[in-house]
């Protein structure tokens, strides 16, 4: 697929993947979402690529569906339509399928369906200047990708209640304590300090952090006892065990 509405470049065993809307705040239309899955797609089948980064080009990093572009289309019961909701649920699918590491580089704003894929990372660092938000409600719309199942399970529903009922933004160390974030970094070491994270990553056992991750996002959907049999009865194949094992020893 040619892009149009995203940069993608690889380097040194990160796929970086660009949201490239600056002048509409990166805002998500139909075609950005495909290209969005195509790119993740193409990151997790490189076998050069370990880890994979998404961010925004320009102040944002995700400010959410284009309303502009939804254009005559009917929007009831404050639902933005089948279609839009596949592709937005699709790059999380795409994330979390992904056998790769995604990490989430947020450098300026991140609203409402930028905030609601943003739960669907495996780990998120933030610019000291990011700004994050649920609008939903400001808008009349509802969450129809994921964001009132995932968020009250991250920040807890009281929290989860809050932010959307009063739709107020708040700033990346909130989001840090939240536990939405992992790391708030400032915004001139950015990539600096994501490139580094990506490293540590990258040292390890692509296979077995394949198989971690499957047993974390598969996990989080069951039970506690569920999630110990799956843990238990899953089988991955990972090849560099007695390579690494024997390093290890010597």
């Amino acid at each position: 697929m040619t892009y149009q509405n995203i940069l993608y470049e690889t380097a040194e065993g990160i796929a970086w993947i660009t949201l490239n809307r600056p002048e509409r705040l990166n805002s998500l239309s139909p075609e950005m979402l495909d290209e969005w899955i195509d790119a993740v797609g193409t990151a997790g089948r490189d076998e050069a690529v370990r880890v994979v980064v998404v961010t925004g080009a320009g102040r944002a990093f995700c400010t959410g569906l284009d309303l502009k572009s939804l254009g005559e289309a009917k929007i009831e019961n404050g639902e933005v339509g089948g279609e839009r909701d596949a592709a937005g649920t699709g790059v999380i699918a795409a994330i979390q399928n992904c056998q790769k590491p995604v990490i989430g580089m947020v450098n300026g704003y991140c609203f409402t369906g930028g905030l609601e894929i943003l739960f669907g990372f495996d780990i998120v660092i933030a610019s000291e200047e990011a700004k994050f938000a649920d609008t939903h409600a400001k808008w009349g719309l509802r969450p129809t990708w994921g964001l009132s199942q995932r968020m009250p399970r991250m920040l807890g529903v009281n929290k989860a209640k809050e932010l959307s009922f009063t739709c107020r933004t708040f700033s990346a160390e909130d989001a840090r304590e939240f536990g939405l974030v992992n790391h708030v970094v400032p915004a001139d070491r950015l990539r600096e300090e994501t490139i580094a994270l990506g490293s540590q990553i990258i040292s390890n056992s692509v296979e077995a952090i394949a198989a971690i991750k499957d047993l974390y996002n598969k996990g989080m959907q069951m039970t506690l006892q569920d999630g110990l049999d799956y843990e238990r009865d899953a089988h991955y194949p990972i090849s560099d065990t007695k390579e690494r094992l024997f390093g290890f020893n010597k």
